[in-house]
C-alpha cells in the first residue's frame, strides 16, 4: 500500500476495495471477482490521471515530500558502478545528509554529490532528514575540487528542505560554508550536471546546484524558501503556505518558463514513488545525453556557467 497524499482520496478508496477482493479471491471466499477488479482498476487509473492532471503547486509541494519518493542513494545505486564515497571535510567532522563521491556512468568517470533524506526513522536521523551542516558542504568542497584537479565531470542529486539551522551550524560558520561551496560550483572548470529530484529549498541546495545544466523532476520544486516559511515572513500565519506555493513560482514549470533550469523530466503517472525505476531510468537518459554533449563541446565551462547565471532575470 502507499502513503495516500490527501488530495489523492478517491485513488485510496479504489485502490483499498481491490485490495479487499484480491485478498478474498486468494481466501478462496469470492467466486469470481476478476471483472470487478479490472473495473475497480481502470476506475482507479482514471482517478489518479484525474488527480494529476492539473496538481496545484501546494499539491505538487506535497508530491516532491513524498516519503516513499526516490532518494539520493536510489539513484545511485541505479545508475552508477564503483561507487567510492567520500567522508569528512578535514576540518570538524562528517555530515552523512551529504553522500558525496566517485563513480562510473555507463562506463565514464564521473563526481556525485547528493543530499539524502533517509527512507526510514533511522536512515532519517542518520542524514539528519537532508538538512545539510557546514561539514558536508565543505565535503562538497572536497569533491569539486578533486573532481577539478582530476577533470572529472560533476553530478547533484538536489533534494533538501533547507541547510541546517541548528545553533551548533551557525556556531561552525554555515552561511560561510554555504558561499563557498556555490562559489566552488561556480568556478568548476569540469562540466557540471544538477537534478532537482524532489524538495530544492533555499541556499541549502543552491549551494550544490550551479551547474552548467540544472534539471527538474516533473513533480520536484526549488524555492528560495519554503512555502511555511514564507507564509510566516509575509502574513504570519502558517495555514496561507497554500497561497505562498502559487505565488512563489515554484514548480518545474514555472521555474522552465522563467529559464531558471534547462529541461523538465518527467514523472510516472502518480508520482516518481508509483514507479521509481521509470523515473530513475529517465533521469540516466538524460543525464547520459548531456554528458555526450558536453564531452563533444569546446566550451570553457565555467565562462558557460558564468553567463548563465548572470543572465538570469534579465528577460523578466
Amino acid at each position: 500500500m502507499y502513503n495516500y497524499l490527501d488530495f489523492e482520496k478517491p485513488v485510496q478508496d479504489l485502490e483499498g476495495k481491490i485490495l479487499e477482493l484480491k485478498k478474498l479471491a486468494e481466501n478462496g471466499e469470492a467466486v469470481d471477482v476478476g471483472d470487478e477488479i479490472s473495473r475497480l482498476e481502470k476506475r482507479s487509473r482514471d482517478a489518479l490521471r484525474d488527480a494529476y492532471k492539473a496538481l496545484t503547486p501546494w499539491q505538487k509541494v506535497q508530491v516532491a515530500r513524498h516519503p516513499d519518493r526516490p532518494h539520493c542513494v536510489d539513484y545511485i545505486k541505479a545508475l552508477f558502478s564503483d561507487f567510492t564515497p567520500l567522508a569528512g571535510d578535514r576540518n570538524f567532522g562528517e555530515d552523512q545528509a551529504i553522500v558525496g563521491g566517485f563513480a562510473r556512468f555507463r562506463g565514464e568517470p564521473v563526481a556525485i554529490i547528493g543530499q539524502e533524506k533517509g527512507s526510514d526513522t533511522t536512515s532519517r536521523l542518520k542524514h539528519n532528514f537532508g538538512s545539510v551542516r557546514p561539514e558536508g558542504y565543505r565535503k562538497a568542497v572536497r569533491l569539486m575540487e578533486l573532481a577539478d584537479r582530476f577533470k572529472i565531470p560533476l553530478l547533484t542529486l538536489v533534494d533538501t528542505a533547507g541547510a541546517y539551522p541548528g545553533v551548533g551550524a551557525e556556531e561552525r560558520g554555515q552561511a560561510e560554508a554555504i558561499a563557498r561551496s556555490t562559489s566552488a560550483c561556480l568556478g568548476l572548470k569540469v562540466p557540471s550536471i544538477s537534478v532537482v529530484i524532489g524538495e530544492g529549498g533555499s541556499g541549502g541546495a543552491i549551494a550544490i546546484a550551479t551547474a552548467n545544466r540544472v534539471y527538474m523532476l516533473e513533480h520536484a520544486i526549488y524555492s528560495v524558501i519554503s512555502p511555511e516559511g514564507a507564509a510566516s515572513i509575509l502574513w504570519r500565519d502558517t495555514t496561507r503556505s497554500k497561497d505562498a506555493a502559487t505565488n512563489m513560482k515554484i514548480t518545474a514549470q514555472d521555474l522552465l518558463e522563467l529559464k531558471i533550469i534547462d529541461a523538465i523530466i518527467p514523472e510516472p503517472l502518480g508520482g516518481a514513488h508509483r514507479a521509481p525505476e521509470t523515473v530513475i531510468a529517465s533521469t540516466g537518459d538524460l543525464i547520459a545525453r548531456t554528458m555526450k554533449e558536453f564531452s563533444g563541446a569546446n566550451t570553457d565551462f565555467r565562462e558557460q556557467r558564468r553567463e548563465k547565471y548572470l543572465s538570469m532575470g534579465r528577460n523578466l
